[in-house]
């Protein structure tokens, strides 16, 4: 699984007027809990933030204080307007053996179904995932070019990455191919 390096910069609790300099200057406060792992109060900067991966697994290498912790983003608390961060809450699983974690789906291919006029419908982006953190994958990408017309693709049909258990219920539609849409004529219609 893919690693990206934070360095953060140590925050003491209880000052208001260094919280809203340090956010003035383009930092970001971050909390970063565990279980059994005492927390930690840092911030981090925007830029570096908002520059981590989109829609891909990852883990991230959180320096501070010269203390390096393995990392999941949990949350990202967003402004009332949506647009700019407020808060980051990273779990540490530096001793974890196992976690459970959303992984990404990638559909490879277009399915049989599309040529002969359907629709590829996708139902589910990720799954849950329980594995030993080395062994997370990036993402699983599901192969669907066989899929024909009406086909339904279920989680049961997937086969897991090596060192990993799927998690959600094995009869949920992960993808449809949809028929085509048969516009009826009436009689009337047909006669004119």
């Amino acid at each position: 699984m893919k690693k990206v390096s934070l360095k953060l910069i140590p925050r003491r609790l209880g000052k208001k007027s260094e919280l809203k300099n340090m956010r003035r200057e383009g930092y970001v406060p971050v909390e970063i809990y565990g279980k059994d792992v005492e927390n930690k109060h840092a911030y981090v900067s925007l830029k570096e933030l908002m520059a981590l991966p989109h829609g891909e697994a990852f883990l991230i290498e959180a320096e501070i204080d010269g203390d390096k912790k393995v990392c999941l983003l949990r949350d990202i608390q967003m402004g009332y307007l949506g647009d700019n961060p407020m808060h980051v809450d990273l779990y540490d699983i530096s001793h974890t053996k196992e976690i459970e974690v959303e992984v990404p789906l990638e559909f490879a291919g277009v399915p049989a179904g599309v040529g002969l006029g359907g629709t590829f419908e996708i139902m589910m982006h990720t799954l849950t995932v329980k594995a030993p953190v080395d062994s997370i994958p990036d993402k699983i990408t599901v192969d669907v070019s066989y899929m024909g017309l009406g086909d339904v693709l279920h989680v049961r049909d997937i086969a897991p990455p090596t060192g990993c258990v799927i998690m959600d219920s094995p009869e949920e539609v992960l993808a449809v191919v949809l028929e085509p849409e048969v516009e009826e004529t009436t009689t009337e219609e047909a006669s004119a």
